[in-house]
């Protein structure tokens, strides 16, 4: 298993290294990001094949338990009380923008674009929640495959970082007050590091209401999980190989519930703040060796065989959120 881990490790702390170089830091995006694009170049090499048989242990444990205890540690830095800074409409809002994009998604992906079951569903909770956080936690409750999340991870971080450098450049054309516009930028923009930038280049009031709004998004991941779990289960339900035919039971995402108990440890307890850092570094290094881990089992031929079509998905979600979500957050806020 250790030769698995320290390969994750590696390709950790290459990702951690690439992201604070200078013009890449201010840019929003994750170590993740990195650390999975690292993964996938190594894992592709003939010489790694061999690397792959021994690291496979260690690649299992970073996807599956790394990546569950990163996604408890990263209820960290939420409150149940920034659900009532701006009111219970941000709620109806964050619910409404994840809904319409996860029923709209699906059903353009699976029944106008024909893709897989798997990676729709992948790319429109990575667009409707909290990008490839989303992804991973989607991925570790149905158990896709890994090209799968590669492909729904790529379209997410390609088009939450162009939202992130339109949002700025719209802002005066909406006519929208600074406060609206950053609530406008949380309910539409994919990761959090982005939705920090856009704000941020907005002002400190849509910094303040975006990052709150997108917190509030990024709880709505755990209830999320729990139905799409039960709904992946009876959508792909099959008999055994058991004489009494039994079905596939529910795998029940336990972390979700960490994830919560964190935010209520966080909600009633006010931690050091050195010790509250620690933990969140300690999850998103968990998140970002299990990205590692799934870059270096993804095939690029398998990429291939997906084509074109998640990325058309990502831009009509993309699409979708500008406009849709900018019309929501007006209706409900404005």
């Amino acid at each position: 298993m250790w030769q698995g881990l320290i390969l994750c490790a590696a390709l950790t702390l290459a990702g951690f290294g690439i992201s604070l170089l200078p013009g890449i830091s201010d840019s929003g995006v994750s170590p993740l990001v990195f650390s999975l694009l690292l993964g996938l170049v190594l894992g592709n090499l003939p010489a790694a094949r061999g690397l792959a048989t021994a690291a496979k242990p260690g690649l299992g444990f970073a996807t599956r338990w790394l990546l569950r205890g990163g996604i408890v540690l990263f209820g960290f830095s939420l409150t149940v009380q920034q659900i009532f800074v701006l009111g219970p409409k941000i709620i109806l809002l964050d619910v409404l923008v994840i809904t319409s994009v996860l029923t709209a998604g699906y059903f353009i992906g699976t029944r106008i674009l024909g893709m897989d079951r798997e990676t729709t569903l992948l790319t429109s909770a990575g667009s409707a929640i909290c990008g490839a956080a989303a992804v991973l936690a989607t991925e570790s409750t149905i158990r896709s495959r890994p090209a799968a999340a590669s492909m729904a991870v790529a379209t997410v971080v390609l088009f939450g970082s162009l939202a992130m450098l339109v949002h700025p450049l719209l802002y005066p054309l909406t006519h929208m007050s600074e406060g609206l516009y950053g609530v406008y930028i949380g309910a539409t923009v994919h990761e959090v590091a982005q939705v920090v930038a856009a704000g941020d280049a907005v002002g400190p009031d849509a910094l303040t209401n975006a990052i709150v709004v997108k917190l509030v998004r990024v709880m709505l991941l755990v209830p999320f999980l729990l139905i799409v779990g039960q709904w992946w289960l009876r959508k792909n339900a099959t008999p055994t190989e058991g004489p009494a035919g039994e079905t596939a039971k529910l795998t029940i995402p336990w972390f979700a519930f960490g994830f919560m108990a964190m935010v209520g440890v966080n909600s009633v307890i006010t931690l050091p703040e050195a010790l509250q850092s620690a933990l969140i570094l300690a999850g998103q290094i968990g998140m970002t060796m299990a990205m590692a881990a799934l870059g270096f089992e993804t095939r690029i031929e398998k990429l291939k065989a997906l084509g074109i079509r998640p990325f058309i998905l990502g831009l009509i979600l993309f699409v979708l959120l500008i406009v849709g979500g900018g019309a929501a957050s007006q209706l409900l806020m404005g």
